[in-house]
């Protein structure tokens, strides 16, 4: 087997083409003649992070929800007071309340509640129960809906 005659070089001429090391595949992509080259195999599919899951989804319905009289939406008012997401069974029970028994949408706020739940993808239904204890007072209320009420 020649060898260099660089007394350093170990390996094999390079000239000599019975030694020569097969040359090594070029990095990157490749031209190729075939119009129609199978596409590369996909990478495996890692979630991602920024999907909200159902419970985050249930709780942005709820906050698309408004008591009339109060420009704040009852997430934030604090008349949320329990929210149970079963994703197994696809039912979300929520238990709440409103500002006061004599409420002019106690007829109504519950049902659009449910129907706001029920309308997030992944829920197939939704319960709503209204309760008064703990009666509701404005100290329930988030940071963010006092500032906007001027509580401050």
């Amino acid at each position: 087997m020649p060898y260099s005659n660089n007394p350093m070089q170990l390996e094999p001429d390079p000239g000599d083409e019975e030694t020569a090391a097969p040359a090594e595949a070029p990095a990157g992509p490749v031209a190729s003649d075939d119009p129609d080259p199978a596409p590369a195999p996909a990478a495996p599919e890692t979630p991602r992070q920024d999907v909200p899951g159902l419970e985050d989804r249930v709780i942005r319905a709820l906050k698309s929800v408004y008591d009339p009289e109060i420009p704040v939406d009852i997430y934030e008012l604090g008349l949320v007071y329990d929210l149970a997401v079963d994703e197994a069974t696809r039912t979300v029970h929520v238990k709440m309340t409103l500002t006061s028994p004599a409420c002019p949408v106690a007829g109504s706020l519950p049902g659009e509640v449910q129907q706001r739940v029920e309308g997030v993808a992944g829920v197939e239904r939704a319960e709503v129960e209204i309760v008064w204890d703990p009666a509701w007072n404005p100290g329930m209320m988030s940071e963010a809906a006092r500032l906007e009420l001027g509580f401050f």
